[in-house]
């Protein structure tokens, strides 16, 4: 997913020349081809976060479209001041590209786990939040921040996700993907959870439990109509998402529902990360397994609910 992302940057910039790449220590090798071909669209600075966001600030006053790419925490907790102050204030349109969101950087510990970027980049007015669940998605909305007028933060997997969209799938940014139409239950997912998501479905298929997917690559702004309208009929909401159950998809998801619903609005259950930092070093799956996140955690909570 990283690398779709960044080859898209390199396609934009050789048709655009307002596009630059701007990246924080990213190591040797990493696009040199855009560096190559594209040197004045081409900057590679140090191990300083904050002063990129100024940097980058400073060039879409000038009428640039800069694409800043580096880890996911450093990008949303190191920045935050300067993110708020330098773009969202000012509605620049920077695209912010954060590796390794969620649990993906488990090996490092704590300090590089991203669990807490959405709330982080909601709270803040004009920036936009937008979490892919494969390659193919990534690219098609990639293209899209070309001509979007304001901040972007693009959260990134580990990269080598299943590929789920389709070929002909209509991707739009703020509009939600129905990978799925619900019965029983609605399953409201963003990001590579919703491969999970998909695997859920089929596991309670089984026990005659029809659970939709609604997949919401755009967090903010929350994809309002197609959660009313595919909530309507159904006795169960369930959202899933790698991130700190407070703060991300499954609050914007209640926000959504208590707005619009009287006394008969369906239940919600939220699945993420308790609001704990993870203290166990592994990989990706040995956290997301010890957080809860992995397909037979989810489908006990659909039983549990309907067993009551």
């Amino acid at each position: 997913m990283r690398k779709t992302s960044l080859d898209c940057v390199y396609e934009l910039a050789k048709k655009d020349k307002r596009v630059l790449f701007i990246g924080s220590d990213l190591g040797p090798g990493v696009l040199e081809n855009f560096k190559k071909d594209l040197p004045n669209q081409f900057f590679m600075e140090g191990v300083a976060e904050q002063f990129i966001i100024g940097m980058s600030a400073g060039l879409a006053k000038e009428g640039f479209i800069p694409y800043v790419n580096t880890i996911a925490t450093f990008l949303t907790r190191r920045c935050y001041e300067q993110v708020a102050i330098d773009l969202c204030l000012h509605d620049l349109p920077v695209r912010l590209i954060g590796n390794g969101g969620g649990l993906v950087y488990a090996p490092l510990g704590p300090t590089h786990l991203a669990l807490e970027d959405f709330s982080l980049m909601k709270s803040l007015p004009n920036m936009t939040i937008i979490s892919p669940c494969d390659a193919h998605e990534m690219k098609s909305l990639m293209h899209q921040t070309l001509n979007y007028m304001h901040p972007i933060y693009i959260r990134l997997g580990r990269g080598g996700e299943k590929i789920i969209t389709k070929s002909n799938e209509k991707i739009e940014i703020g509009r939600g993907v129905l990978f799925k139409k619900p019965k029983d239950v609605l399953i409201i997912s963003t990001g590579t959870m919703t491969q999970k998501a998909l695997e859920v479905s089929k596991n309670t298929a089984s026990e005659n439990i029809n659970c939709g997917v609604l997949h919401l690559h755009t967090v903010k702004p929350i994809d309002v109509e197609s959660i009313i309208k595919y909530s309507k009929e159904v006795k169960l909401i369930l959202t899933i998402e790698e991130h700190f159950r407070s703060g991300g998809l499954g609050s914007s998801v209640l926000e959504v529902i208590n707005d619009h619903f009287g006394k008969n609005s369906p239940s919600v259950i939220r699945v993420g990360v308790e609001n704990q930092f993870p203290n166990e070093y592994g990989n990706q799956e040995t956290l997301q397994d010890s957080c809860g996140l992995n397909v037979e955690e989810i489908r006990k909570k659909i039983f549990n609910f309907f067993n009551k």
